[in-house]
């Protein structure tokens, strides 16, 4: 299957701002690259360079006045849905391989530390398999509430269990904070997910993030936020939490003007490159903090 993705930024500073952007395609992903571009208005040197965990970033020296960045890519991606293997064993601590075991480790924004009574009274009587970790995703799925409305500057899986309610990126911290407490490898993933063999939710489109979870030695999909398998998923970045992968992240005052993302399939005859879409209504509202665009939107 193929499918188009990509994202435009448009950006106001009244002074010079180092910005280190997290929104192309992750070269190591499941998916493969078939076409990618970027553009930016003034034309602007942008740095590429790979993280700590191999994401590929962009550092670019945003200038005063207004800017455009904008990404664009096509990309074929696997038709089948997001693979479940209910039987698949948990890897016990003593058995996991050394870059892996720092996943279950608290972080910033998944404190699994302060969260670990509450997660072994929840799912500790469930079988050390598959069948633990879709524990936690139902429990986050029918517990917290999904609301736009609902973003929290700084927050963190312990804060969504006392307000019940939040966005892709809440769901996906406390998913990752529980396998965490659970001595579960889990890390906050973020990417494009089109809404391919689903009714299209009342939001506009969005990156969005989820839970990769640790086992049977390989790493799987759970997506609290809607509990399903899905098609189509294209991976951006992967961390520990939410400010490993943060979209933006600018060293000094950057104010978001306006931020448009795409994400849909494509027939393989219309997958040439697409001229520059025409200025459309903000999804966002303006002067979006670094801390509210973390590591994905509100789907």
């Amino acid at each position: 299957m193929r499918v188009r993705v990509g994202c435009e930024f448009q950006f106001e500073s009244t002074h010079p701002v180092t910005t280190v952007m997290l929104v192309g395609t992750r070269a190591d992903g499941a998916h493969r690259t078939i076409y990618e571009s970027r553009w930016a208005e003034p034309a602007l040197p942008i740095r590429d360079f790979r993280d700590a965990f191999a994401n590929s970033c962009w550092r670019i020296d945003i200038p005063v006045g207004e800017s455009t960045i904008r990404y664009d890519a096509v990309v074929d991606v696997d038709d089948e849905p997001d693979p479940r293997h209910p039987e698949a064993l948990l890897v016990p601590p003593a058995e996991l391989p050394d870059d892996v075991l720092g996943f279950t480790l608290p972080s910033r924004y998944v404190e699994s530390d302060q969260v670990a009574d509450r997660a072994w009274e929840l799912f500790g009587n469930y079988p050390p398999t598959w069948e633990r970790v879709q524990a936690v995703c139902d429990w986050v799925h029918e517990n917290i509430r999904y609301d736009p409305a609902a973003i929290v500057p700084h927050g963190t899986a312990r804060g969504l269990l006392d307000r019940r309610a939040g966005v892709c990126r809440d769901f996906a911290l406390l998913v990752t904070a529980f396998c965490r407490a659970l001595n579960i490898p889990a890390r906050y993933t973020f990417g494009y997910l089109p809404d391919i063999a689903v009714d299209p939710p009342d939001t506009p489109m969005d990156f969005h993030a989820w839970s990769e979870v640790y086992i049977a030695n390989r790493w799987y999909t759970f997506d609290a936020r809607h509990n399903m398998p899905r098609v189509g998923r294209v991976v951006v970045g992967f961390g520990r939490d939410a400010a490993d992968v943060a979209m933006t992240t600018s060293y000094g005052a950057l104010d978001l003007r306006q931020m448009t993302v795409w994400a849909e399939e494509v027939a393989t005859a219309k997958a040439e490159p697409l001229p520059r879409l025409a200025p459309l209504e903000p999804v966002l509202p303006a002067h979006m903090t670094h801390e509210q665009l973390l590591g994905g939107g509100a789907r």
